[in-house]
């Protein structure tokens, strides 16, 4: 008796469901959080103002570690593929105070729903935000062993060279994680890291972060902010959220050009100047779908995200870096420190270096980069995109073109002049 195709995708869910449980149960330490003494409860001449500090029960296998009590700040870059996210975690990675994390949500998605690109089925999206709220948590208490959970093939002895971009992270590539690379070597190339370094250490990779005063993490993988309320809330943390947003056209000219083989239909469309009629439009209408949701949420100035949102359009930081990195590191209320300084300089000019040319790159003419996909794509790609993301696009001051002279003419941006007041 043959099964219907509504009780075989009922069983991959439930499935899936088992798996993130199983997960979750069988950690090794699940997340919890102790106390730790901290100095504020010191008087004058080492006498207590406090009762001694005492453990909690359940806490003795556990090393003291902050509850946030130096209020460490949280800081998470939301952003979707292509949109330039990979150049704004670079802008944070640079910090000498700042842990920084590469998208380790794709080790959630690989683990629990493998080949999931833009799914638009509730169940898959539940399973998958909860375990990525779960994880995040974790994170930014510096539990990075909660992370071992979801790596493949799982790690031995806290051991693993598999972590996703771990060269994109500096404090990875550093001491006490990596002795490769001594103090003086301040921009590590990521395949250097790569090679150099030997496997990661999730032991010493957890204390490297809790020496750093702030924890930032990028994440391409959460559709939009109203799925991090209750992460956002969460007085355990002080988040702060930087979502990176990019015109719509601009990241499907990049996702292109960058995953040939997911976008070969997109490809064909720009060749023939005909519409396959089997492409996936939904690789377009997601990111509008997301954008405009999330982005209606943010600006609407709910009172949960009173100081914790900041809109970003990639266009902007690419015309004026400098400027706008200011005005971020001013958001998060950190100083930006001479490396960060040091790293647009060298990082937002042309250059005919191999790594500027690599797919998650962030070596180039940004200000050139930032309109290149008017070159790229054909008119009848254009004026499609400009009809299924009009509102988005009229949102964020993107504007629509009317001809193909219009959308060839570089002389005239296509980006509005638009403030975006952070909410404080």
């Amino acid at each position: 008796m043959q099964c219907s195709w509504k009780a075989v995708i009922l069983l991959a869910l439930a499935s899936i469901a088992i798996q993130y449980t199983a997960i979750r149960t069988l950690t090794s330490k699940p997340f919890q959080l102790c106390p730790l003494p901290s100095p504020q409860n010191c008087g004058l001449g080492g006498q207590e103002t406090e009762p001694p500090f005492e453990r909690v029960a359940g806490c003795e296998d556990y090393p003291y570690f902050p509850i946030n009590a130096t209020r460490k700040t949280h800081i998470l870059v939301l952003a979707t593929t292509r949109s330039g996210s990979s150049f704004v975690g670079q802008l944070l990675n640079q910090h000498q105070e700042v842990f920084y994390l590469f998208e380790p949500l794709y080790h959630v998605q690989t683990t629990l729903i493998p080949r999931l690109s833009h799914s638009r089925n509730s169940a898959d999206r539940r399973v998958m935000l909860g375990a990525s709220r779960d994880l995040l948590r974790s994170l930014y208490g510096c539990d990075l062993y909660f992370l071992e959970s979801y790596i493949k093939p799982t790690p031995t002895n806290h051991t693993t060279d598999k972590l996703f971009r771990r060269g994109a992270s500096r404090a990875l590539c550093q001491q006490p994680v990596c002795d490769a690379f001594g103090p003086a070597d301040v921009n590590v190339e990521e395949g250097d890291c790569v090679k150099k370094c030997a496997a990661l250490n999730m032991t010493l990779a957890t204390d490297s972060c809790r020496e750093k005063r702030h924890v930032a993490i990028k994440i391409v993988r959460v559709p939009e902010i109203g799925d991090l309320r209750a992460l956002v809330e969460d007085p355990r943390l002080n988040i702060k959220v930087i979502q990176l947003v990019r015109d719509p056209r601009g990241i499907l000219s990049s996702r292109i050009e960058t995953f040939r083989d997911t976008y070969r239909l997109w490809r064909i469309w720009r060749a023939t100047g005909r519409r396959p009629y089997n492409l996936d439009l939904s690789q377009l209408t997601v990111v509008c779908e997301d954008f405009l949701s999330s982005v209606s949420t943010g600006l609407s100035h709910p009172y949960w995200l009173k100081g914790k949102y900041m809109l970003v359009r990639y266009e902007d930081l690419a015309r004026n870096p400098l400027l706008k990195t200011k005005e971020i590191y001013d958001y998060l209320g950190l100083p930006m420190d001479k490396n960060v300084e040091d790293w647009i300089h060298a990082n937002t000019r042309g250059s005919n270096e191999p790594s500027a040319k690599h797919k998650f790159g962030t070596v180039r003419d940004s200000a050139a980069n930032a309109e290149s996909w008017r070159l790229k794509l054909s008119y009848d790609m254009v004026e499609y995109t400009q009809t299924v993301c009009q509102k988005v696009l009229h949102q964020l001051g993107y504007k629509a073109v009317r001809s193909v002279q219009e959308l060839k003419n570089m002389s005239l941006s296509l980006v509005q002049d638009k403030t975006f007041v952070t909410f404080l």
